[in-house]
């Protein structure tokens, strides 16, 4: 099990990754850290149903707007104390969240998502690698590399105490588009689960970055992503 490979060979959306480790067909999903549906609408159309649940109150006040989706369930909860019955589904996704759980929750959080799955079920992890330009740009204001590793070795801890197997692992690249700078500020500094408050030579070094990589058909960077598959051991 490695947390990051030299360089990703292929370019891809996670859709794809998806359908190529999982069949959800008939499936009862868990999303955790849902965050504003985007990829919830991608396993929706995949899944039997889907409860897709976040921690940040507003954008939950957000996705209850939400009425395109009539399989899916929005709720209020985290991955450290679900608010679900035992063994109630067959697929538990983290989409990028795992890293955002408290470090010294994070074994709390795989006990949970274990304790949630029906035997034989899998967890679905997937996190960005850090490295990359894009990266390069977070980092001025939001540097993760501690938390990415502290998931990362959550990950090996809960596959060493035998509550998981690996069953794979796929590393890609994922495109990340900004028409402009403003976009990019909305969804990655001005966040509503997160105050930010960037110096301004934070910024100025974070538009400065931005610029470099700015074309008159916007921003386009390329994201290395590590996706591992696990499954609940069979009781």
């Amino acid at each position: 099990m490695r947390i990051a490979m030299p360089e990703p060979r292929r370019v891809a959306d996670e859709s794809e990754i998806i359908d190529e480790v999982l069949s959800l067909k008939g499936a009862a999903v868990l999303e955790l850290g849902c965050g504003p549906a985007r990829m919830t609408r991608i396993v929706a159309p995949r899944a039997a149903s889907v409860v897709a649940l976040d921690v940040d109150e507003r954008q939950h006040e957000k996705n209850l707007q939400i009425k395109d989706l009539p399989n899916v369930v929005f709720g209020l909860g985290g991955a450290e104390s679900i608010p679900v019955r035992d063994a109630e589904f067959d697929v538990v996704f983290m989409f990028k969240s795992l890293h955002h759980v408290e470090i010294d929750r994070m074994d709390d959080a795989f006990a949970e998502i274990h304790r949630v799955l029906k035997d034989g079920g899998c967890a679905y992890i997937s996190e960005p690698v850090f490295d990359g330009d894009f990266n390069e740009i977070l980092r001025i204001f939001n540097n993760e590399e501690i938390v990415r590793e502290a998931a990362f070795e959550a990950e090996r801890r809960a596959i060493m105490s035998r509550q998981f197997s690996l069953l794979t692992q796929v590393f890609f690249w994922q495109s990340v588009h900004f028409d402009c700078f403003g976009q990019f500020e909305e969804q990655s500094i001005k966040v509503t689960y997160s105050e930010r408050r960037l110096s301004q030579q934070q910024y100025d070094e974070v538009l400065s970055r931005f610029n470099r990589n700015l074309t008159q058909s916007g921003a386009d960077f390329l994201m290395p992503i590590r996706v591992d598959v696990l499954q609940k051991q069979r009781g």
